[in-house]
């Protein structure tokens, strides 16, 4: 892969648009969702064959209709009816709110109690007054499916929902721009969930040789970093930016990584994550990654994950270039 087209992976898709720099402050960040993901089958039908119809009959002795969870529940006003039906108590909020300030305080007391109910702390929320009153529509998606899992758990909302957003963030230099998979529902099915690997029965069936596995990978990519001058003395840890994953793949499958391209030294969670989602796509590109490993887990140094990636490396470039079975 050339420079070009790594760098290639970052942009915006071309059919959307990009707000004016004067419309984001510095520093300013926003979330939009492409056509691509807003017209995923299994989004749309989260969306309209789950969560409307399920509100919709939910509602329907109110003669409320909800047509479109962006433009209809985003000032309060049904989520008000809903939230009283679902829970059976009564919220002392005024019932029809005209004026935007009304709109505001009524949804914020809604959220609140809401809040309380799902147990959820305001800062870990996936959802806000601000996000919600702005008709976000992942934000009100993140809400929906909380109130149904929590009070009606028999919804069939459809498992393994997931969408690619495109993160804008205003910097000093303009509008910088990232992909990010942002996950709705679980995989609570075996049918969605990826087949069990050798590394799951490496630490379900013999975790006692889990050291010896990490001592030959490690190995491996010493050897393969001596010439950056790098080393590495805890694969758990140091790969969690995604920097040391960065340069490894691109010393091995001879890829030049613009330094737009990645954080050399990161220094969020969101810029870790975004150099290993990007480390995953060119392993996928390759066709060295068969086993699907989720970005969140490397960042939050899940070893099992850490371990699956790498020896996706080792088993193409160890010795002599054969695929390689991990130590016994």
């Amino acid at each position: 892969m050339e420079p070009e087209s790594l760098y290639n992976l970052l942009q915006l898709p071309r059919e959307v648009t990009l707000p004016a720099e004067e419309a984001l402050p510095g520093g300013g960040k926003r979330k939009y969702l492409p056509p691509t993901s807003r017209k995923d089958p299994k989004f749309e039908q989260l969306q309209k064959q789950v969560l409307m119809e399920w509100i919709n009959a939910t509602l329907h002795q109110e003669h409320i209709v909800v047509r479109s969870l962006e433009e209809d529940m985003f000032d309060g006003l049904i989520l008000h009816h809903l939230f009283q039906k679902l829970a059976a108590l009564k919220l002392e909020v005024e019932e029809i709110a005209l004026t935007t300030a009304s709109q505001r305080r009524k949804l914020g007391v809604v959220l609140e109690a809401a809040n309380r109910s799902l147990q959820v702390e305001e800062p870990q929320a996936k959802w806000s007054v601000e996000t919600i009153f702005n008709k976000d529509l992942l934000a009100t998606l993140h809400l929906l499916v909380a109130l149904a899992r929590h009070f009606q758990p028999d919804v069939p909302l459809p498992a393994g929902v997931q969408v690619e957003v495109i993160h804008i963030e205003s910097t000093r230099t303009g509008l910088r721009s990232e992909k990010v998979v942002e996950q709705l529902t679980e995989c609570s099915s075996t049918q969605d969930q990826p087949p069990q690997d050798v590394f799951d029965e490496l630490f379900t069936l013999a975790p006692e040789k889990v050291h010896t596995v990490k001592e030959a990978i490690m190995s491996f990519v010493n050897q393969k970093l001596e010439r950056l001058g790098l080393s590495v003395q805890n694969l758990d840890t140091q790969f969690a930016d995604g920097v040391i994953l960065l340069l490894l793949t691109g010393q091995l499958r001879g890829f030049f990584l613009h330094l737009k391209a990645f954080f050399l030294t990161p220094s969020s969670p969101e810029e870790m994550l975004h150099n290993v989602t990007l480390a995953l796509e060119l392993l996928k590109d390759e066709g060295l990654l068969s086993h699907p490993v989720s970005p969140e887990d490397i960042v939050n140094k899940d070893a099992k994950s850490t371990l699956r990636v790498l020896y996706s490396l080792f088993r193409k470039h160890a010795g002599d270039g054969r695929p390689h079975e991990p130590p016994n």
